[in-house]
């Protein structure tokens, strides 16, 4: 089975991870942690912003998550209520509008398919905020499109949005953006009290079974999160695995030209197929099957393929395809054909 319906590389951990993670073992780090996780990592986040953003970042204002997913989690629940409405992009990852619904507030989509490039319009968003908005939500690369907004785009939103209104901008996939010199919202969390940013180690480092990831924030905000997580944080042998990775940005680079090069042979032989596609700026890509992509996918499963596709109206037609290795993209193609080619 080649599994592409995961948003996660299909590669390893790591073997510097590994090591770090069965030294921090042998060395006795078995015991409970700080609900914002042990020091040593914020700091460790602290000095990879600042080297690879030219961005400081006090340690405090970092929060220490089990991945990306809890960050979501407890701002919509810290934040929503309700009566209050929380505004968030579809398509998109599945989770914000679940746990909007249960925490009983209002649901505010904003559809990405009335752009072309199914890019995040900020006059769009803007236009939706009313006096009962209380979350705004952003997520860049978006998951599942790939698309991404420009800082420029970003700041000028952030800077437009009333400052009573939070917003959370996810960046789980933001490693993978093709851009070299591409800025995090990592900055505007710094320069804005209602900005929280949620990143991941789960994707690029190859770490999803360890469940790490940080929020960034005020600190006011970062300390209501906190309350609402994990009395005992992170595993303290997951955040030294996580420290372990921050030192390593060859891996990363590594990682990137891999899936790069595996992207642009799929876009190659997409359109060969005669198929269209969104480029995508993440580790994954979404295409247009011209039928309905439930369908494709199940005779995708039928012969060892596993993709996802979408119950949402909007994208019926469309699966995404997690990039995997070239073999693996190879051996994906060539079912794909048979099944598009008949």
């Amino acid at each position: 089975m080649i599994h592409m319906g995961l948003g996660q590389p299909d590669f390893k951990t790591p073997k510097h991870v590994v090591e770090a993670a069965k030294k921090a073992l042998d060395d006795g780090h078995h015991g409970y942690v700080m609900s914002n996780g042990i020091p040593e990592c914020r700091q460790a986040v602290t000095r990879w912003i600042k080297k690879r953003y030219s961005v400081d970042v006090d340690f405090e204002r970092i929060l220490i998550m089990p991945g990306g997913k809890p960050t979501m989690s407890y701002a919509i629940q810290c934040f929503g209520e309700p009566g209050a409405e929380i505004i968030h992009p579809t398509p998109a990852f599945p989770i914000y509008e679940s746990m909007i619904n249960y925490t009983g507030s209002t649901s505010v989509p904003y559809d990405l398919t009335e752009d072309k490039d199914l890019k995040f319009d900020p006059e769009k968003i803007l236009s939706l905020i009313t006096d009962k908005t209380r979350l705004l939500v952003l997520i860049n690369p978006n998951n599942p499109t790939g698309t991404i907004l420009s800082y420029d785009e970003i700041e000028y939103f952030v800077n437009m949005v009333p400052k009573n209104i939070k917003i959370l901008i996810d960046e789980a996939y933001i490693h993978f953006v093709r851009e070299e010199n591409y800025q995090t919202a990592v900055k505007l969390s710094q320069e804005h009290k209602n900005v929280i940013v949620t990143r991941t180690f789960s994707k690029m480092y190859g770490m999803a079974g360890l469940r790490v990831g940080y929020a960034v924030g005020d600190p006011l905000i970062m300390s209501e999160l906190r309350k609402l997580g994990n009395s005992l944080g992170v595993g303290s042998i997951n955040c030294y695995a996580a420290i372990a990775a921050l030192k390593d940005d060859a891996y990363v680079r590594h990682v990137k030209r891999l899936t790069n090069a595996a992207k642009d042979y799929f876009y190659q032989e997409l359109e060969n197929l005669s198929l269209s596609y969104i480029p995508s700026h993440s580790s994954f890509v979404m295409v247009n099957v011209n039928q309905n992509g439930r369908i494709l996918g199940q005779k995708l499963l039928a012969k060892n393929i596993k993709v996802r596709a979408y119950a949402n109206k909007i994208i019926e037609n469309y699966v995404r395809f997690s990039i995997g290795t070239l073999d693996e993209m190879q051996a994906m193609v060539g079912v794909l054909s048979e099944e598009i080619q008949g």
